[in-house]
């Protein structure tokens, strides 16, 4: 299976595949209906701590993203969160797609996440 990031902006379709939200807060401004999810997993998505620091700026993402790492590494439900992630990668053959809700496209959480499933 291949993954792949969208934003929760852009419009959903078909060769999205499947959809899960890898944000812990739900996008502003968007219907649960539009969104078209399979699934939110807001588990996944780094601490309210980690996204107060980072504030989404490009500089802090490198740091980010080891924090990011470690953070799914030693928490238990995060490290629970991101294995339904893999284990949804492995076991269909279809499209995944990460939705986040970030304006910016080359620095967040689904960036990250994505890495980490290429790698798995």
């Amino acid at each position: 299976m291949s993954v792949q990031i969208k934003r929760v902006y852009d419009k959903a379709e078909k060769a999205d595949g499947i959809r899960v939200l890898v944000d812990r807060l739900w996008p502003r401004g968007v219907s649960k209906e539009d969104a078209k999810l399979d699934d939110w997993l807001k588990e996944v998505g780094p601490s309210k701590e980690l996204r107060e620091w980072f504030s989404h700026d490009p500089e802090k993402f490198d740091e980010f993203k080891r924090k990011y790492k470690e953070e799914l590494k030693n928490n238990k439900v995060q490290t629970e969160e991101l294995n339904k992630l893999i284990n949804r990668s492995k076991e269909h053959d279809e499209q995944l797609t990460l939705v986040f809700g970030s304006k910016d496209e080359k620095h967040n959480q689904a960036i990250v996440l994505k890495e980490l499933l290429d790698h798995q």
